[in-house]
């Protein structure tokens, strides 16, 4: 089981923020990894770069971004970030737009990105989980709901 206190410190949070649109959201997310310590600001670029390449696959359900990148020279340190917009982004996905939640995402290597990734998915495929989340007023209750 993934230790969401190593993996989500309070520097990588950012509550109820404003971003004018999902390059801006992405950028919120990109600097929370960066402030706690996870990459540079290059991986942000780098997980900007990869929607515009590859379209907005990373909202992966309704109101859900997961912001990454391939593991690169950028990734200090796996770890997450986790944005909570005030006002919902479009990213251009139809079915799961508009974003409220942005979790950046950044992986040393390939397993390491995966239990993480895992340990996320098991917790947002609960709905009475994701509500907690969303209602949820500080990282320490964010973090604990995660691990319940």
């Amino acid at each position: 089981m993934a230790d969401f206190s190593t993996f989500l410190p309070d520097s990588a949070f950012a509550l109820d923020v404003e971003a004018k649109d999902w390059r801006e959201a992405i950028k919120l997310a990109g600097k929370g990894l960066v402030d706690a310590g996870f990459t540079t600001d290059d991986y942000t670029n780098q997980m900007i770069e990869t929607v515009e390449k590859l379209g907005p696959y990373m909202v992966i359900t309704p109101g859900l971004a997961l912001a990454h990148s391939r593991p690169s020279d950028a990734v200090l340190h796996t770890g997450l970030s986790w944005v909570r917009l005030a006002t919902p982004v479009e990213f251009g996905n139809k079915a799961n737009d508009p974003v409220s939640l942005v979790i950046g995402l950044a992986g040393r290597d390939e397993n390491e990105h995966l239990e993480v990734m895992s340990a996320i998915a098991k917790a947002l495929m609960d709905q009475k989980k994701t509500a907690q989340l969303a209602a949820a007023q500080s990282p320490a209750e964010i973090r604990a709901i995660l691990e319940s």
